[in-house]
């Protein structure tokens, strides 16, 4: 049981981290960064914080990942074996993957963002109107992405939570009737 549990814990905690740090930064870092009275500074101090933010949500992901294979290898006979917990479980490693992907495609237009920041913005993800194209798609495509990654965490969580309603004994007794 300590096993499992450990990884469990690993697994949920390090999706909350994804979850509350994303809403965070797009909530607390890039609403504060707005409030910095240079234009210039609005987009570099964001950025800054996003990527001393970056090497704890990789690690976040890769303990994620060692955990989520830990609980498959534990469960794997209950995966096989009963009903809807292979198909959950494809869907919450797809939700996974793709977030992380999202995830990671936001840290490239972040990093773009910190490289046109001398061009000034309105905020972190708000350019002014007379900001270069590239600036302005990448700011547009973060501002709807700052929204999407909580929402890709906290289905990770949501999904996570089903899978542990999934192990209650009248669950899985009911699973393996099928």
């Amino acid at each position: 049981m300590a096993g499992n549990l450990i990884a469990r814990s690993v697994h949920d905690l390090t999706a909350a981290a994804w979850f509350g740090g994303s809403l965070m930064g797009a909530i607390g870092l890039n609403g504060a960064s707005a409030e910095a009275k240079d234009p210039a500074e609005r987009t570099r101090l964001s950025s800054a914080g996003w990527m001393k933010w970056a090497p704890f949500q990789t690690a976040a992901f890769a303990s994620h990942l060692v955990a989520d294979l830990a609980i498959a290898w534990e469960n794997k006979e209950r995966i096989a074996q009963q009903d809807g917990v292979a198909r959950d479980t494809v869907i919450k490693t797809a939700v996974t993957v793709v977030g992380a992907a999202v995830t990671l495609y936001s840290g490239i237009l972040g990093k773009k963002v910190e490289k046109l920041a001398a061009e000034g913005a309105e905020g972190a993800t708000e350019p002014r109107p007379d900001a270069s194209d590239e600036l302005k798609a990448a700011q547009q495509q973060l501002k709807m992405l700052q929204w999407v990654i909580p929402g890709f965490a906290g289905l990770v969580v949501i999904l996570g939570a089903k899978h542990g309603e999934m192990q209650r004994p009248k669950n899985v007794f009911a699973g393996l009737q099928k």
